[in-house]
C-alpha cells in the first residue's frame, strides 16, 4: 500500500480545527454547558462538550439509554454516583458512565468544577443545545423537561436527590 492509498483510506471526515473557546457557556439548569465537537463533525461517532459546575451544583439522577460518557475532570473536584458506588475526581480524574446505568455528578468542592464530556455515539450534545434553549426562556415547565428527555432516551430518578444535597450541602437541581 502507497501513502496515497493509506491516506485515502484514512481520511473518512474532514479535518475539523474547533479553536478556543468555541460556543460561549449555556445554561441547563444547575450545571453549564460549553460545545465542542458535534455529530455533524465526527459522522456521528463521537460528540464532546465541556461542563462548568458552580459551588453547589448537582445533577439529578438519570439514565441514558442511547450513549455511553466518558468524563474528565479538568478543574476543581467532581462526585460521581452510580448504584451505590461513589467516588470524588479531582483535575486529570477519568470515569465511564456506560448506557442503561442510574447516575449523578456533583460540584464536590468550593470553587467551580470542570469536566469535558465524551459521547458516543453523537446525537446527546442536540439535548444540551434544547435543554439550554428551554432555560433561556426562563424556569422550565416540567412537563416539557420530561417530553425532551423521553425524547433523547434520559429518565430521571430523583431518589437520590435529597440525599445528596444533604450530605454534601448541594444546591437542588430543581431551582
Amino acid at each position: 500500500m502507497t501513502l496515497d492509498q493509506a491516506t485515502a483510506l484514512g481520511r473518512a471526515l474532514p479535518l475539523t480545527v474547533i479553536p478556543a473557546p468555541g460556543m460561549p457557556d449555556r445554561s441547563i439548569g444547575s450545571i453549564g454547558v460549553a460545545f465542542r465537537l458535534g455529530g455533524d463533525e465526527t459522522g456521528g461517532q463521537v460528540a464532546i462538550v465541556e461542563h462548568p459546575f458552580p459551588p453547589g451544583a448537582l445533577v439529578p439522577p438519570h439514565v441514558h439509554t442511547r450513549e455511553d460518557e466518558f468524563s474528565i475532570v479538568t478543574a476543581g473536584a467532581i462526585g460521581f454516583r452510580s448504584g451505590t458506588d461513589e467516588v470524588v475526581l479531582e483535575a486529570g480524574g477519568y470515569i465511564s458512565k456506560p448506557r442503561g446505568e442510574l447516575h449523578s455528578m456533583w460540584n464536590a468542592g468550593p470553587e467551580e468544577a470542570r469536566m469535558i464530556e465524551v459521547i458516543t455515539p453523537a446525537g446527546f450534545e442536540r439535548f444540551f443545545l434544547e435543554l439550554a434553549e428551554i432555560f433561556e426562556s426562563g424556569p422550565p415547565d416540567p412537563s416539557m423537561l420530561e417530553s425532551l428527555a423521553s425524547a433523547y432516551g434520559v429518565f430521571f430518578d430523583p431518589t437520590w436527590v435529597p440525599e445528596l444535597m444533604e450530605r454534601y450541602g448541594l444546591n437542588s437541581p430543581f431551582g
